[in-house]
């Protein structure tokens, strides 16, 4: 091999080799991004995502925002799942619980997933879960009725953003898509 196709040859391996490195790179961001988009979606509020919290901030503030509730099921998933009310009013601040109903309308287990967000969008950081069935898969028996509970509160802070102090309604929305799984068959 001559001095000129040796080089050459070393070039194009280091060429192939970045190359490599580089798809690798991409796939592993590829894998990452749903989870990093997630973590990201929950510490912003971005487009109504809640937030998760252990316990309520403590102080209530003044004045009352209403909360309503919505309840939707994908087309493939036969279950009956609606919210016991339609809409509570709370203080900023306050720890509240409401519970929404689910009913498997088949012969067989049947477990779903609960996605959710709340609108207007912007209030999703100063909207934040303790307790929520939408944290986990739910399997409904045969026929079986469950209530299912929702322990939330609205951050005071709400009301001394500009962007949403005139915010007087939020909506927190469900959707329940089934979901396969060695559960599901039991």
């Amino acid at each position: 091999m001559t001095a000129p196709t040796a080089s050459l040859d070393a070039r194009n391996r280091r060429v192939g080799l970045i190359g490599a490195l580089i798809v690798a790179a991409m796939a592993g961001l590829a894998f990452a991004s749903v989870p990093l988009y997630r973590i990201f979606c929950e510490a912003t509020g971005f487009d109504g995502t809640t937030g998760r919290a252990a316990t309520a901030p403590g102080p209530i503030a003044a004045g009352s925002v209403a909360v309503r509730f919505d309840a939707n099921v994908a087309p493939n998933l036969a279950w009956r799942f609606e919210p016991e009310q339609e809409r509570v009013v709370v203080r900023p601040g306050a720890k509240t619980q409401i519970f929404y109903d689910a009913t498997n309308l088949t012969a067989r287990n049947i477990t779903g997933q609960a996605v959710y967000n709340v609108t207007p969008t912007q209030v999703g950081k100063y909207f934040s879960k303790i307790a929520c069935f939408c944290f986990s898969e739910q399997t409904l028996k045969p026929g079986e009725h469950v209530r299912m509970p929702v322990v939330f509160f609205v951050d005071p802070k709400l009301k001394t953003d500009p962007g949403t102090r005139d915010i007087d309604e939020i909506t927190l929305s469900y959707t329940f898509y089934p979901v396969e799984s060695a559960a599901a068959g039991r």
